[in-house]
């Protein structure tokens, strides 16, 4: 008998925030894998900021997915079928981009990794061991130059790349300062380590608070939202400090419009200040050597996660919808099938 396959297509381009109108539920037969590829089922698809600007037809880093595709995004799942000489049925495989909204996809070697569950639980394999594991990493590591002692404030701290940030941050022996948007957030945030938190839908002066946390100014600014966080932290820059422009989710329902709002290039001036635009895309090369720290600190457990995870392919859209209207706490997956039983080593 025949396997169908259930898929999210985008519709058609959100103007400003997306609905769940902008995707239909389709189906069509399972495809065989050809020379060199895998039938794999998904078992957890991921949903991420990201996706927002590839969805709209104006020009990114990255192709987008026009009217009629599946929509993008990176999933765990189950090799059900094998013509590749490293993977077998059973294994278990996990990819960055390449697995689309659906429930199953052939994939190549090259876009996926062997998932380990005896290192970590599948979840942490899109989250601390994926793609916002390195994004945290080499952003606060790299890109802003984190040193021991620096002032760190990260927004949407409640959020993966936010949750996993904060940590790194106290590991590496700063100071974190967490940007969220609700009191059980905030509650999260301590719990891990950030030392000091602001929810910013409960401050009518948030430049204030920005510079009541951080009375020596804010030595790093990993900038998950812009808007007013941003505006808020750039009034009150430490000599030196460094920003991180990571992702911009604040925007989601201004996309394709002027970014308008105050400047602060005489702040950016008087600090010296350097800022730097940031895609994980770019370190690629050193993924394997974070990943085996990242892994080595949650053995340890100097580092966990937090995960919101909807159940069932169709709740995808509305799951992305959340992330974007800051709804989730921890790492937003969805789950469409059960996790295999374990099995020894490989």
């Amino acid at each position: 008998m025949e396997i169908m396959n259930r898929q999210w297509r985008l519709a058609f381009y959100p103007e400003g925030m997306p609905a769940e109108g902008n995707w239909t539920l389709s189906e069509a037969p399972v495809a065989e894998p050809g020379d060199n590829q895998m039938l794999v089922r998904a078992i957890y698809l991921d949903v991420a900021p990201y996706m927002r600007g590839r969805i709209s037809p104006q020009k990114n880093y990255a192709a987008g997915v026009s009217p009629g595709d599946v929509m993008i995004g990176g999933g765990i799942g189950e090799v059900l079928r094998s013509n590749c000489k490293d993977y077998k049925p059973g294994d278990i495989v996990v990819t960055d981009h390449s697995f689309g909204w659906q429930e199953h996809a052939v994939l190549r070697p090259s876009v996926v990794r062997l998932v380990d569950p005896q290192l970590a639980p599948l979840p942490y394999w899109l989250d601390a061991l994926g793609m916002n594991g390195m994004t945290a990493y080499f952003a606060l590591l790299d890109a802003a130059r984190a040193l021991p002692g620096d002032t760190v404030v990260i927004s949407a701290a409640a959020g993966s790349v936010g949750q996993i940030a904060g940590q790194l941050a106290r590991i590496g022996g700063c100071r974190a300062i967490g940007v969220t948007s609700s009191p059980q957030k905030a509650a999260w945030c301590r719990e891990i380590g950030y030392e000091e938190v602001i929810n910013y839908r409960a401050e009518s002066d948030l430049a204030g608070a920005v510079a009541k946390a951080c009375p020596r100014g804010v030595d790093v600014f990993i900038d998950n939202t812009a808007g007013a966080i941003h505006d808020a932290v750039l009034q009150n820059l430490a000599t030196h400090a460094r920003i991180a422009l990571v992702g911009s989710v604040s925007l989601a329902g201004q996309f394709g419009k002027p970014d308008i709002g105050p400047r602060f290039l005489r702040q950016l001036l008087i600090a010296r200040a350097s800022v730097r635009g940031f895609l994980v895309g770019d370190y690629q090369d050193r993924y394997a050597a974070a990943r085996r720290r990242i892994a080595n600190w949650y053995q340890t457990g100097a580092l966990k996660s937090r995960f919101d995870i909807a159940t069932g392919l169709e709740e995808t859209p509305k799951a992305f919808l959340r992330l974007l209207k800051s709804e989730n706490l921890g790492k937003q997956l969805v789950q469409v099938s059960a996790e295999p039983a374990p099995r020894g080593n490989r």
